[in-house]
């Protein structure tokens, strides 16, 4: 699948980049493994984190002033990195959901990038962020009916299914899923997204059969 960034978002966010992973993967239960190294991080974590210091967090922010440069309040409709930190500064901790996604759960929490992730056989043809439109149809992950009215939105050929606030349940990843499309979501500083993108295919590697990786970063 090709993905583009629209010329709308460009022009409102010309510092935008996409750190884009798709990786083969074998989704299943959480090893122990790595229900400790997120238990353990999210104790450290809990004991040093304030909600100021978590809009701060450079990568919290630059999504933050993205959200308000394309007219959407970033304090109703946080970010999703803004909205799992908070959880954790709250002393709420995370639960675990499958092996995938708390990984990516875990490099969210570790860097502060607002990370989506979907199961690609669920997406239809090729992909493009733009800017959700009025009333446009969503169904967020527990959320139910989302308004995605100016937040930065992933529309396939069947529509919106992904934002840096929730991803979707149509494209949600399962048990099932072979096939995992990681987006990060940055503004400059490149060296770090390809840290952050190397460091994450290691973790698919090691806890979920991650083989036969493809690392692209989309401007």
């Amino acid at each position: 699948m090709n993905i583009k960034i629209s010329e709308e978002v460009k022009a409102k966010l010309p510092d935008i980049v996409l750190g884009v992973i798709n990786i083969e993967v074998e989704t299943g239960t959480t090893p122990d493994e790595v229900k400790d190294v997120f238990n353990k991080r999210v104790a450290e974590l809990e004991k040093k984190l304030t909600p100021e210091i978590i809009r701060e967090m450079p990568t919290v922010k630059a999504n933050k002033d993205a959200y308000r440069k394309l007219g959407k309040d970033p304090n109703r409709y946080r970010p999703s990195s803004e909205s799992l930190l908070r959880r954790v500064a709250n002393g709420k901790g995370l639960y675990f959901i499958n092996n995938v996604v708390d990984i990516l759960n875990l490099v969210s929490i570790d860097t502060g990038y607002s990370i989506c992730g979907y199961d690609a056989d669920k997406i239809e043809g090729d992909v493009v962020l733009g800017v959700g439109a009025k009333d446009e149809p969503y169904e967020g992950i527990g959320r139910g009916a989302l308004n995605i009215e100016k937040l930065p939105v992933f529309r396939d050929e069947a529509g919106a299914f992904g934002t840096p606030t929730s991803d979707s349940v149509r494209t949600m990843v399962t048990e099932d899923t072979t096939r995992f499309l990681m987006i990060i979501i940055a503004f400059g500083n490149i060296e770090v997204l390809e840290r952050t993108m190397k460091d994450s295919v290691e973790l698919y590697r090691k806890f979920a059969g991650g083989k036969n990786e493809k690392l692209t970063l989309i401007k």
